[in-house]
């Protein structure tokens, strides 16, 4: 028994010995105990090729500028190709507005590349690249903070060279100003530059008495009875369908789009006025929307709101649709509609009221 004991005790003490020397530090292996880990510094700094080379250093800051000169021509480019490939009028074809966004993108997209490469190669190659280190301190509005913030600057103006590299700085300013242009001659075909009253413009569609209700963009007419409980139909005039791009379908299409849609008739609350511009339940609204005229295309069945996908103003279709959620500002225009005698929508009149947009003064 007592040598069964001290077999025992024997293997215990043996695996003990060999735990410890499992765990046990290899030679040389420092091990860290209440030491803390010191700081080892900044890494020696590499002088770069234009820190060293004067010839270098100036034709980094040729290249530089001169990338900014050429953002300058791509942004009189933009503005010279909206003139080279106009997309009014007779010249309104899908090859000419095809050129006219290729080359007017083009020119922009070299504007603001040009910026970025230039400003990225100025900050690489010939702003100062000097590791620091700033230590933290408590923030407070004293004297000496307001002090040392100016000091910041004035250093971060040295160390760029933004005072007293005056081509590139010029250059830069050039560059910025000239890929503003390109944006504001845009801002031209935001509206139809024919002389007329913007509203006057929104409050003329090709909606009018008779006028027939087609799908867009088959052009096929639409009978009451094809409209069913609960859908949503993209309507378009039916002499719409058949005019010509050169002949302002766009145009004419961005202000006449209608959105029809069916409810029970009980679902429907309708002013006095408003009792006859619907049939048998179906509405039809203008699709743009009142806010900044973005396409009102989402139909939620359960609700009867329509939602404009670009600024979520929601609109309800079974009482005027009148904005319930979202920036729109009015109601969306309601198109009177009836039937003809061979059963198909028509419209009783073209809309009361400008379509679209609300930010232009209306009387």
């Amino acid at each position: 028994m007592a040598n069964e004991e001290d077999k025992s005790d024997m293997a215990h003490e043996h695996d003990t010995q060999a735990v410890e020397k499992a765990y046990r530090p290899s030679p040389g292996l420092a091990v860290a105990v209440d030491d803390p880990v010191k700081n080892p510094g900044l890494p020696p700094h590499r002088a770069r090729i234009t820190d060293k080379d004067p010839q270098a250093n100036r034709r980094a800051v040729r290249t530089i500028y001169t990338l900014f000169y050429v953002s300058v021509a791509a942004s009189i480019w933009a503005v010279a190709a909206y003139m080279l490939f106009p997309i009014e009028g007779d010249n309104a074809t899908m090859s000419a507005i095809r050129n006219n966004n290729l080359f007017i993108g083009l020119g922009i997209a070299f504007a603001l590349l040009a910026i970025g490469i230039g400003a990225i190669h100025w900050s690489k190659a010939i702003m100062s690249d000097k590791e620091f280190v700033e230590e933290r301190h408590t923030t407070r509005g004293s004297e000496p903070t307001r002090a040392a913030a100016v000091k910041a600057f004035a250093d971060a103006n040295e160390e760029s060279g933004f005072g007293r590299r005056k081509m590139i700085r010029n250059s830069l300013f050039a560059a910025l100003a000239a890929s503003i242009i390109p944006g504001i001659t845009l801002f031209r075909n935001l509206a139809p530059n024919d002389g007329k009253d913007p509203v006057q413009l929104l409050n003329e569609t090709m909606w009018e008495k008779g006028e027939r209700l087609v799908l867009d963009p088959e052009g096929t007419p639409v009978k009451a009875s094809d409209v069913t409980l609960g859908s949503a139909f993209h309507i378009i005039p039916e002499s719409l369908a058949s005019l010509s791009h050169s002949d302002g379908y766009l145009e004419e299409k961005a202000k006449a789009i209608v959105l029809l849609v069916r409810l029970l008739p009980e679902q429907l609350t309708e002013s006095e006025e408003r009792k006859d511009w619907s049939y048998d339940g179906i509405v039809a609204y203008s699709k743009v929307c009142t806010h900044v005229g973005c396409p009102v295309a989402l139909y939620e069945q359960q609700t009867h709101h329509l939602l404009c996908p670009c600024h979520q103003s929601q609109f309800d279709v079974s009482d005027h649709a009148k904005v319930v959620f979202g920036p729109a500002a009015r109601p969306l225009p309601q198109l009177p509609i009836t039937v003809d005698d061979e059963g198909y929508l028509v419209a009783k009149s073209g809309f009361t009221e400008p379509v679209g947009p609300s930010f232009w003064e209306r009387h």
